[in-house]
């Protein structure tokens, strides 16, 4: 539950070295990865077939602004401490957040995905991408995969059986003469069958409100969708026969606060997904919009109208982060905390530090029974933890 203080709390040592935790009943390795920002947030994970570990996230002042850009750190394999970070993108006129890795595994590419909008207005992002032919040590310049304006992403492509590629988008929609505020934002797939050169679009069926979709293939064969919820509710999932052809988003029992998830499979085939044990109803305020720490005196989001009954909910506290597991391709679940904290987030403040979420996670399990897991801490630094198998016990 969080609490009403506001006050700065004393930030942990940002070690970059990975190192095992004495305070732990199971096995766990935690980092910081450096850092060149005041604000980091929105890692994401992505392995190389050497071992070497890829962690890109978005930084800057504050989110919205013009200095918001992508970096990204590299853990070698077999070594224990991440690289300094390294800036990706360098459009100053625009906000570029939410940075997704993806290597093509019919030529090795790695590709770094990423949305690029006019400060705090959503329904402004298009989605350019960089292209690495040698595992993310050189880039080509940013092009422009989407251009129509309100396409956001933030989970990686997925290869389908048939090599198709699909990667999961919302639409951030807002009326005319209003401002984005998230209540008619609505969750999309777009194919591609040609790695990358033209895409199709596909709506989910009644998605309204369920952005960030994370699709995984399960042991069955079949496709499983988890969703952030706008509504500050639940974490919401859906089903796929193909990947292609989704039943409409439906509430599990794990909350959401209107924050980002993110899940996997473990070679046994259980579904291991990272998200905060939190909604709505654990908050002491709201703010009224997302990005009031950037506005511009302009804002008419009180006149836009509540959309299908509901409305966004921001400020809802982001944490505990939880880790979630299910055995049964996510009809059940049980759940344990991997950081606490009254995760208060009524400001995206990081240069007064006031902000504590422990948000926007990343997973990738290994083969071995190794578990990557990559989350904001504090908007101030993008914390990495190793676990393995024992966590669940």
């Amino acid at each position: 539950m969080a609490t009403t203080t506001t006050t700065i709390q004393e930030a942990p040592d940002f070690n970059p070295s990975l190192r095992p935790s004495s305070s732990r009943p199971y096995s766990y390795k935690e980092a910081f990865i450096p850092a060149l920002t005041t604000q980091c947030h929105a890692s994401n994970l992505l392995q190389l077939p050497n071992g070497d570990l890829l962690c890109a996230w978005f930084g800057g002042s504050i989110e919205g602004r013009p200095d918001i850009c992508i970096y990204m750190s590299r853990l070698l394999a077999g070594q224990g401490v991440w690289t300094d970070a390294v800036k990706m993108t360098h459009d100053h006129t625009r906000s570029e957040q939410n940075p997704v890795l993806f290597r093509n595994p019919s030529n090795g590419e790695v590709r770094l995905l990423y949305t690029s909008q006019n400060a705090g207005n959503q329904d402004s992002a298009i989605v350019k991408q960089l292209i690495s032919a040698d595992g993310g040590v050189n880039w080509s310049d940013p092009t422009v995969l989407f251009s129509d304006a309100g396409t956001f992403i933030r989970q990686p492509i997925v290869v389908l059986q048939d090599r198709s590629w699909v990667v999961p988008i919302f639409k951030c929609r807002a009326e005319p003469g209003t401002r984005w505020l998230g209540s008619d934002d609505i969750s999309c797939i777009r194919i591609s069958k040609d790695e990358g050169k033209t895409w199709t679009e596909r709506e989910i069926p009644n998605s309204f409100g369920c952005v960030h979709m994370n699709i995984q293939r399960l042991k069955n064969g079949t496709y499983l969708g988890l969703y952030r919820s706008r509504w500050a509710d639940r974490v919401y999932l859906s089903t796929s026969p193909d990947g292609l052809d989704w039943t409409e988003p439906k509430p599990t029992i794990l909350p959401n606060p209107n924050a980002g998830i993110c899940f996997d499979l473990l070679p046994s085939g259980r579904v291991v997904l990272v998200y905060n044990h939190s909604s709505k109803e654990d908050a002491i305020g709201r703010r009224d919009g997302l990005y009031d720490d950037i506005s511009d005196g302009t804002d008419t989001r009180a006149n836009q109208a509540t959309k299908h009954g509901k409305e966004a909910f921001w400020g809802a506290p982001r944490a505990p982060l939880c880790v979630g597991w299910s055995d049964d391709d996510g009809a059940t679940w049980k759940w344990k905390a991997l950081e606490e904290g009254d995760g208060y987030c009524l400001t995206n403040d990081s240069e007064k530090q006031r902000n504590r979420e422990l948000s926007y996670p990343s997973i990738l399990a290994e083969k071995s029974g190794i578990i990557h897991v990559a989350f904001t801490f504090w908007r101030q630094r993008i914390k990495y933890v190793q676990l393995r198998e024992d966590f669940f016990q």
